[in-house]
């Protein structure tokens, strides 16, 4: 049974950091696609970024120089590191994984993920 628990969110003022952390089980973690992607109320969910198993990354253009993103194959974990928070950041955070190809998930469509955990709130404050 697949399953990931994202944690790590919280409350922060515009401007400071705050990092998100995804434990996964359930499947072959170190082999597979992984991303972060947010939904704001009222709007759709949106990709943030995505690592491949090797290490290989994509960022939407609105986090790109603000968010990291990594994982830790050893321990099944994903990470996301994020500063330079603006309230529009604010918006629930969930780990996803893929089930398709490489070059599809890096796109960071939802319909290329399958798998998501409950989210985890972050709220950024001005």
């Amino acid at each position: 049974q697949v399953q990931l628990v994202e944690s790590g969110g919280g409350s922060v003022q515009a401007g400071g950091s705050q990092r998100l952390s995804c434990v996964a089980s359930g499947f072959t973690f170190r082999s597979s696609s992984m991303a972060w992607f947010r939904q704001a109320p009222g709007k759709e969910r949106e990709g943030i970024s995505f690592m491949q198993w090797d290490g290989l990354t994509n960022y939407a253009d609105f986090v790109k120089g603000r968010f990291t993103i990594y994982r830790d194959n050893d321990k099944n974990s994903l990470y996301l590191q994020m500063n330079s928070l603006e309230p529009e950041d604010t918006a629930m955070y969930y780990c996803e994984a893929s089930t398709t190809t490489t070059s599809l998930a890096r796109l960071l469509r939802q319909t290329d993920y399958a798998y998501w955990g409950q989210g985890t709130q972050v709220t950024v404050s001005s």
